[in-house]
């Protein structure tokens, strides 16, 4: 038995990621609170959320803020020179971008 949401669209049906663009069924997506119609894979959630996380440091100070932010360049500095895609440290390089900041 499918629900019918408020805007008309079935639940369980495929929703595409407003980010990404990614296509996976309406259960396994993000909705943000009052735009159900707007929806993002759980990728694009976690990457929305460090972003957030970024916006918020701007504001404060510590030896924390500071950690992350030399981590963020760090993370810049491996997407930029492509590890993150090689066969020998990719893997290694992805799993532990899940964890930092």
């Amino acid at each position: 038995m499918r629900a019918t949401t408020a805007i008309g669209e079935t639940a369980g049906a495929p929703s595409d990621c407003w980010c990404c663009g990614m296509t996976q069924p309406s259960e396994a997506m993000v909705h943000l609170g009052n735009h159900p119609e707007v929806v993002l894979c759980l990728a694009c959630a976690h990457f929305v959320h460090k972003e957030a996380w970024e916006i918020e440091d701007r504001a404060r100070t510590g030896p924390g803020v500071r950690a992350r932010g030399w981590l963020r360049r760090l993370r810049r500095g491996v997407v930029e020179r492509g590890w993150h895609n090689s066969p020998v440290i990719g893997r290694a390089v992805r799993w532990l971008g899940k964890y930092v900041p």
